[in-house]
């Protein structure tokens, strides 16, 4: 794990380790106490393991519990509020289309959140401290479907609109930080 400071220019510097060596994993982003990373594709097959870190200090990462269900989940969409941290879609070997979530500030196994319209992979979230959006992806053909869920409370994604154009394998970002803009 590398982190560096964004208020300053520099090189990243080591933090500590992931529990065992993963590719394809999500970072849900956790929020200002921890960082949560979850699921992933190790040498040994899909994992449904979520891992954290205390943001504030360097070291390695800690058990969390584990997701509903293993996949590879760098392909999908994922997001958090101050308290809750969301996993949607990803692949399992196929797309999914499970939706679940777990409360930051405490460990423990994930709990179905709900359903994306359809199962995808690839797609690009973002949010706001009561919002996730997650767009486009695959399902496997490539979609330009914007889909939406409040974080505070489970539900399967409603409609949002559409992206421009249909697309996959992007990132999503937003303006919407919980200390400024508080929504």
């Amino acid at each position: 794990i590398d982190y560096f400071t964004t208020s300053t220019l520099g090189n990243a510097a080591d933090f500590g380790n992931l529990l065992s060596v993963n590719s394809s994993l999500a970072s849900s982003g956790g929020n200002h106490t921890r960082g949560i990373v979850a699921g992933g594709d190790p040498d040994s097959g899909l994992t449904n393991v979520i891992q954290f870190v205390t943001i504030s200090t360097t070291g390695n990462a800690t058990d969390f519990g584990d997701l509903t269900q293993a996949r590879s989940i760098s392909a999908m969409g994922q997001v958090s509020s101050a308290t809750r941290s969301v996993f949607a879609g990803g692949i399992t070997p196929s797309a999914s289309d499970v939706i679940d979530y777990v409360t930051t500030a405490t460990t423990g196994n994930a709990t179905d959140f709900g359903n994306l319209a359809a199962a995808t992979s690839n797609s690009a979230a973002a949010s706001s401290t009561t919002r996730a959006v997650i767009a486009g992806g695959a399902t496997p053909s490539i979609i330009n479907t914007i889909q939406f869920v409040t974080i505070a409370s489970t539900s399967n994604t409603s409609d949002f609109g559409d992206l421009s154009e249909a697309r996959h394998q992007f990132s999503g970002m937003s303006d919407a930080h919980g200390g400024l803009q508080g929504g």
